[in-house]
């Protein structure tokens, strides 16, 4: 099968256009894929108004959003509640631009009464953060994410953000604070792995919210004749589609599932979801990686089977076994290293059962784009990623329309660029 190139093989075709920034802007994760990527599919597959999309990865919305804008109803599934947080709030159009900036401004006034309060608290904790956000808590950040005075203001506007609005508009609050925390008030950096960058001894918490609550605002003006389009955003772990969805209620798929690499999505959003009380203990963590492709070795448990679901598949069998033995020739041993063959069966295992399970859900004719990305992640060994999904496509049934070309990307690991691509199925008709 040869692939079809969709747009220029570069790298920077998965950039966020100047035009595309309304609502997709208000929070996105740093390798989400592009709206016009999506609005490519819907023209393709020919899906109208009077039809449903489904994106079963839904991460921070970006086909929910794309799809609300073009008037297409669509229904949203992750299990990560950051995620399920974020893309809830991305679709909610319901508000004027006027009663938002009334409640920021409610907020910021609010705040700015316990500002001498929050400066005479940061004096005692100048040095740690268990002592105000606590120690289960302060575990569970990436050392040094953000520091000791910033995560006061951030925890105090928290607190007023909460106690004003209604729950719309709170959620608002909490998303421009998400988006604040990460672009602006936090030590982190993005490049595409989560790392500490230059250490902020402070930073102007209220300010960066007013700015993202007042672009949100400025958004609502433009898309609110367009809110009661449906959208849905379900927590759900879309290994098991035939439970969360009705029979034969969706007509096409748009979707970007986890790579198989060492990138942990808990780790690059923990800052946000641990201060925003979405994730508050270990326990809590291991319960939401637990609901997740497996696709990293950080999510890997004792009692994981959804390998056995590709046992038969010799492709995904011949790359296992190469990475093993790759790992024996080099001599690695790390309990991480270890799991990088067992973690590569895992992930091909979770995407059968998921195309497995959503057979049921699917209207006949239906048509599928999966984004998916070539890796090398584990020990050099090039796993392709497209073929095996489209493999995995056809022995449940699917057709495979064929497989395109999106971009290519610098791959630090081999030295290669690898590729990025778009696995295009159909659930037939009879």
């Amino acid at each position: 099968m040869m692939p079809t190139t969709i747009a220029s093989p570069s790298s920077n075709q998965n950039q966020l256009l100047p035009d595309d920034r309304g609502v997709h802007d208000w929070y996105r994760f740093v390798l989400s894929f592009p709206p016009h990527l999506v609005r490519t599919y819907i023209e393709r597959f020919g899906i109208n108004e009077s039809q449903v999309v489904l994106d079963p990865f839904c991460g921070a919305g970006t086909t929910l959003v794309e799809s609300k804008k073009s008037g297409i109803a669509s229904v949203g599934m992750d299990s990560h509640p950051m995620a399920h947080f974020a893309s809830s709030v991305k679709v909610d159009w319901s508000m004027s631009a006027d009663r938002v900036l009334t409640y920021a401004s409610q907020v910021a006034e609010s705040f700015n009464e316990t500002t001498a309060d929050v400066e005479q608290n940061a004096l005692q904790h100048t040095d740690s953060l268990v002592g105000f956000l606590g120690p289960e808590e302060s575990k569970l950040l990436i050392k040094n994410s953000i520091s000791p005075k910033p995560v006061l203001k951030t925890l105090a506007l928290l607190r007023k953000i909460d106690e004003h609005g209604d729950a719309s508009l709170r959620n608002v609050g909490r998303l421009a604070l998400a988006g604040a925390l990460v672009n602006g008030v936090s030590n982190l950096k993005f490049g595409p792995e989560v790392g500490v960058g230059k250490i902020k001894t402070d930073a102007p918490v209220l300010e960066t919210w007013g700015e993202r609550i007042q672009r949100m605002a400025d958004d609502l003006r433009f898309v609110r004749e367009r809110s009661n389009v449906p959208t849905r955003v379900i927590k759900f772990d879309a290994r098991k589609m035939d439970h969360g969805l009705a029979p034969k209620s969706v007509d096409a798929v748009i979707t970007s599932p986890p790579y198989p690499n060492e990138k942990d999505y808990t780790r690059t959003t923990r800052l946000e979801s641990v201060l925003l009380g979405l994730i508050t203990s270990r326990n809590e963590l291991r319960e939401v990686k637990h609901d997740l492709l497996r696709s990293n070795t950080r999510g890997v448990y004792k009692d994981d089977t959804d390998d056995r679901s590709v046992e038969g598949f010799q492709s995904i069998t011949e790359i296992a076994d190469a990475i093993e033995l790759r790992r024996i020739d080099l001599g690695k041993t790390s309990g991480f290293e270890r799991l990088y063959a067992r973690v590569t069966r895992l992930y091909f295992g979770g995407m059968f059962k998921h195309l497995s399970s959503l057979r049921t859900v699917l209207r006949p004719g239906a048509k599928l784009a999966y984004v998916v990305g070539d890796q090398a992640s584990y020990l050099r060994v090039m796993i392709p990623t497209g073929r095996i999904v489209a493999d995995i496509a056809e022995s449940l049934g699917y057709r495979v329309i064929g497989i395109d070309l999106f971009r290519t990307r610098f791959s630090t690991a081999t030295g290669q660029h690898l590729r990025e691509e778009v696995v295009v199925l159909e659930w037939p008709s009879d």
